[in-house]
């Protein structure tokens, strides 16, 4: 073999570029027996071995990664549950501070588990409004008994939903009081009664209503529009599922931004430019939102924004949350079919009695046979002549509707025709006395 001398300092050539390696004789090569063949053997199967052990590893890794994210959703629910619970807690604990009779439904809570709900309907009203409650206890709303059976039975709570007067214990409040003793269908607020304080009207029936009942809808309606209860009842129902929903009439009206104008929005520059729309909302007559919107609200009153419209504000909570919106027609006031679940009890403020031709039923408000018992509402009577008679009812009423249509189209026929018949004889007098003329001349 050669000998190479290192190569010079300062240089990097390898040896083969220096001309100065040789390839080694076929004696210096190391030959491999076969004891060491099987030790290379052996070397390879312990890779393989590796392998399918570190796939087995991976495996596992990524079974417990994956039940690592499963505790920690589940985790996460339960936090989210304890949290409304804190919320609902603490919505209990101010209303006691401040001598609200929630104290008593409190008490009621602590000693046996909470009732569970279907939905909660509360009545936005005023201290004015006395003739439009009357009107609503009149036909939608039961009374005493039959009230206290729609809650047992079919979870469902009903009821006014007012605050107090800028004078605490004044003649307005003492008159609600007098009412509610009367009645038994008032929910009082911590709250001072005022248009511009509706969006915090909302905050605080929202709260107050998740302190006290654990349903799974919260509504909430204006007291001159009267509700199909059965029909509401069914509509909320194929939403049950879903756990943060918001159902509505939506709508998206021009942000008003002149000044003086009826929902005038005095924020009207964060909307952006002047005739811009408002993002989709339900409108306020009536609504209704699920229990974790309901709670997430109790939770973040404090911060969440009021604009100068309830619906408005309402609308905003959400928009930035990850919820699913219902537009329902038939909660939309005055448009068809509107007469499925509901109906206005008032034209333009100057009357209270119910509009007859919204519901069809040709003699007022519907009563509540035709909402719970014998048309198939929520409840169900088992008797078939009670059932005979209910549909024969509502035969009776739908003839009764028609002919009172067809007898206004042959009214309205004959008037037409009258004037058709009039206005055609004084045409032909008209045309013979310009004749006369003529022929005179």
């Amino acid at each position: 073999m050669h000998v190479v001398s290192p190569p010079p300092s300062g240089l990097c050539l390898s040896l083969r570029e220096m001309g100065m390696w040789t390839m080694p004789e076929a004696k210096d090569i190391i030959r491999t027996t076969g004891t060491e063949d099987n030790k290379m053997n052996l070397v390879t199967g312990d890779c393989n071995l590796k392998n399918i052990n570190e796939r087995r590893q991976s495996k596992d890794i990524l079974g417990q990664v994956s039940k690592t994210h499963h505790a920690i959703q589940t985790f996460d629910k339960t936090i989210s549950n304890l949290e409304m619970e804190l919320a609902a807690a603490r919505a209990a604990q101010e209303s006691i501070l401040n001598g609200s009779p929630l104290s008593e439904n409190v008490v009621a809570a602590e000693s046996t588990e909470r009732r569970k709900y279907f939905m909660v309907v509360g009545i936005n009203t005023a201290f004015s409004s006395r003739k439009r409650r009357d009107s609503v206890r009149a036909t939608w709303m039961l009374q005493g008994e039959k009230r206290k059976k729609l809650e047992e039975e079919k979870g469902i709570i009903i009821r006014f939903v007012i605050g107090h007067s800028a004078t605490s214990g004044g003649i307005l409040d003492k008159a609600i009081e007098a009412e509610d003793r009367k009645h038994g269908d008032f929910m009082r607020l911590d709250h001072i009664e005022g248009y511009l304080e509706l969006s915090a009207k909302t905050k605080a029936y929202f709260a107050s209503a998740v302190a006290r009942w654990d349903a799974d809808f919260y509504i909430k309606v204006d007291d001159d529009v009267h509700v199909n209860i059965a029909t509401l009842g069914t509509t909320l129902a194929r939403h049950r599922s879903n756990p943060r929903v918001y159902i509505g009439c939506m709508k998206s009206g021009p942000v008003l931004a002149r000044k003086g104008v009826r929902y005038h929005e005095p924020e009207y520059w964060k909307f952006g430019e002047e005739g811009n729309k408002y993002f989709r909302h339900a409108t306020g007559q009536i609504y209704a939102i699920s229990k974790d919107l309901a709670s997430y609200i109790s939770i973040n009153r404090h911060v969440l924004h009021k604009y100068a419209n309830e619906d408005v504000s309402l609308g905003a909570w959400f928009i930035g949350l990850d919820v699913e919106h219902i537009d329902d027609r038939r909660l939309c006031c005055g448009t068809p079919p509107v007469a499925e679940v509901l109906y206005l009890a008032n034209e333009g403020g100057r009357d209270v009695t119910p509009r007859s031709e919204s519901m069809g039923s040709g003699n007022g408000a519907p009563s509540w046979a035709d909402q719970w018992g014998n048309s198939g509402g929520l409840y169900d009577d088992s008797d078939d002549e009670t059932k005979a008679r209910g549909s024969a009812k509502k035969t009776g009423n739908m003839k009764a509707v028609a002919s009172a249509s067809l007898d206004k189209a042959k009214a309205a026929a004959t008037v037409g025709a009258q004037k058709v018949k009039s206005g055609t004889s004084m045409g032909i007098k008209w045309v013979k006395t310009r004749c006369q003329k003529r022929t005179s001349k």
